[in-house]
C-alpha cells in the first residue's frame, strides 16, 4: 500500500467523523428572553441606573433648597411656646402678681433678620444649585443612554456575529463534503480535506465564541434594564445610518452652547461662585427684628396677664479666630477650581466633537465600502467554490475566498453598529437626539 493511499483512508475516515459528528451544544438557549426595544431600553436603564436616580434625587434637594431660601428671604420665624409648672412650695407667678403652688405661660416668638445671615447669599446659591442639579439630570441621562445603546448594539452585533460564524461552518462543512467525494473518487489528494477539516474546526470554535458573547451581551443588557436575567434587543433597520445635518462647525458651536458636559460645568462655577458669596456675607453687620406675646397664668390655659415686647438687635462680626477667613479660602479655592474645569471643558469641545463627527463618518463610510466589500467577497467565493468543483483551482484558493466572506461579512455588523455607536456618542454630547422615527434613533 502506497503512502499516498494510506493517507487518503485516513483522510476519509477524519472526514466522515468530522461530517458525521453531532453539532456543538448551543449555549443560547432555556427560557423565552423578554425583548425590549431601543426607547425602552433607555427608559427602564434610566429608572434603575444609580447615577440616574442620585441625579434625580439631587434635583429633589434642589428645588426644595430654594423654596427654603426663598420663604427664608420673605418670611418670618415663628415659634409658638407653651409650658406649665408645679412647685413644692408656693413660688411668686408673675402672671397672677402673688404667690401659688403653679405656674403657666403661652407665648408666640416671631423674628426676622434684616440684613446679614447670609440671606440674600443663600438665595443665590439656591439657584445656582438647581442649575447645577438639573444640568447634572441631563448630562447623567445621555451617560446613561450612551451606556445602554452600547450594550443594546452589542447584542445585535453579536447576534449577527453568530449568524455569521453558523454561516461559516455550513460553507465549510459543505465543502468538506464535496471534497471527501473528491478524495474518494481520486480527482483530489488529502490534504484538501485535511485543510478544509483545519477549517471546519476553525468554524466551529467560531460559532462556540460567538455563542458565548451573544450570551454575555444579553445577559449586560439585562442588567442594565434592571432585570435579574438576560434581555434581548429588538431588530432595527439595517440601512446605512443618514449624513448628519449639520456641519462639523455648526456641531461644535453647538456643543459650546449648550453641550450638557459645559452646562453642567458652567453651573459648577456658578454655585462655587455663590459659596464664595455667602462667605463674604459674614462680614456685614447682623439686624434682626423680633417680637413676643405672652400670656401668664397659674392655669393651664393661662389668661390672667398678658405682656408683648418689640427688639431690634446688631451684632457686627470682628474676630472669630481666623475661622471666617479659612472657610473664605476654602471658597475662593472651589470657586478657582471650577472655573478652571469650566475653560478646560470649553477648550476641549472642538477636539471632542471633532473626534466624534468624524468618527461617525468614518463608520458610515466603512458600512457602505463593507457592502461592496460583501458583494465582492461572494462573488469571488462563488467562482473559487465552481472551479474547484471543476478541479480547476487549488483548495488554498478556496479556503481563502471563504475565509474572506466571512471577514467580509463581520467587518460589516462591526462598521454598521459603530456607526450607530459614533452617532449615540454625538448625541451625548450635544445632548438631543439628531435623528428621531417613532421616538427611536433610526
Amino acid at each position: 500500500m502506497s503512502v499516498h493511499r494510506s493517507l487518503g483512508m485516513v483522510s476519509a475516515v477524519l472526514v466522515a467523523v468530522v461530517v458525521n459528528q453531532a453539532p456543538l451544544p448551543a449555549q443560547v438557549g432555556g427560557p423565552a428572553v423578554p425583548v425590549v426595544t431601543l426607547g425602552e431600553a433607555r427608559e427602564r436603564a434610566l429608572a434603575v441606573n444609580p447615577s440616574g436616580v442620585a441625579a434625580r434625587g439631587e434635583v429633589d434637594v434642589a428645588v426644595w433648597s430654594r423654596r427654603s431660601a426663598v420663604t427664608d428671604l420673605v418670611t418670618p420665624n415663628m415659634s409658638a411656646v407653651t409650658s406649665y409648672a408645679g412647685y413644692s412650695d408656693p413660688s411668686f407667678n408673675p402672671g397672677t402678681g402673688g404667690f401659688g403652688s403653679s405656674a403657666a405661660s403661652a407665648t408666640l416668638q416671631a423674628s426676622y433678620t434684616l440684613l446679614g445671615g447670609g440671606k440674600f447669599a443663600a438665595l443665590k446659591r439656591s439657584r445656582a444649585d438647581l442649575d447645577r442639579a438639573e444640568a447634572v439630570e441631563t448630562a447623567t441621562a445621555f451617560r446613561v443612554a450612551l451606556a445602554t445603546d452600547a450594550a443594546y448594539y452589542a447584542v445585535l452585533a453579536d447576534r449577527e456575529l453568530k449568524r455569521v460564524a453558523d454561516a461559516r461552518l455550513e460553507r465549510a462543512e459543505e465543502q468538506l463534503s464535496i471534497a471527501r467525494s473528491r478524495v474518494e473518487s481520486g480527482y483530489a489528494i488529502s490534504s484538501d480535506s485535511l485543510q478544509l477539516l483545519l477549517e471546519v474546526n476553525k468554524a466551529r470554535l467560531d460559532v462556540v465564541r460567538r455563542d458565548s458573547a451573544f450570551t454575555v451581551s444579553r445577559l449586560r443588557l439585562g442588567s442594565l434594564i434592571g432585570l435579574d436575567g438576560a434581555a434581548d434587543a429588538a431588530p432595527i433597520d439595517s440601512a446605512v445610518p443618514p449624513a448628519l445635518p449639520f456641519t462639523q462647525e455648526q456641531a461644535i458651536a453647538e456643543l459650546r452652547a449648550r453641550g450638557p458636559e459645559l452646562v453642567m460645568a458652567r453651573a459648577a462655577e456658578r454655585q462655587a461662585g455663590a459659596a464664595l458669596s455667602v462667605e463674604r456675607e459674614a462680614y456685614l453687620p447682623e439686624i434682626t427684628v423680633s417680637a413676643q406675646a405672652g400670656k401668664y397664668d397659674s392655669e393651664l390655659f393661662p389668661s390672667a396677664f398678658n405682656r408683648s415686647h418689640f427688639t431690634v438687635n446688631v451684632s457686627l462680626p470682628i474676630w472669630n479666630g481666623g475661622h471666617r477667613e479659612l472657610l473664605m479660602a476654602r471658597a475662593r479655592a472651589d470657586r478657582d477650581v471650577a472655573k478652571a474645569r469650566r475653560e478646560a471643558r470649553e477648550r476641549s469641545a472642538a477636539e471632542e466633537m471633532a473626534a466624534a463627527f468624524n468618527g461617525y463618518n468614518t463608520a458610515r463610510a466603512s458600512t457602505e465600502l463593507a457592502q461592496v466589500g460583501i458583494a465582492a467577497a461572494m462573488a469571488n467565493y462563488r467562482v473559487q467554490r465552481a472551479r474547484y468543483r471543476e478541479g480547476s483551482t487549488t483548495i488554498l484558493d478556496l479556503l481563502e475566498a471563504q475565509v474572506a466572506l466571512s471577514e467580509a461579512e463581520s467587518m460589516l455588523v462591526q462598521s454598521r453598529y459603530a456607526a450607530r455607536l459614533a452617532l449615540a456618542q454625538l448625541e451625548a454630547l450635544l445632548g438631543r437626539r439628531i435623528f428621531e422615527i417613532n421616538g427611536e434613533t433610526p
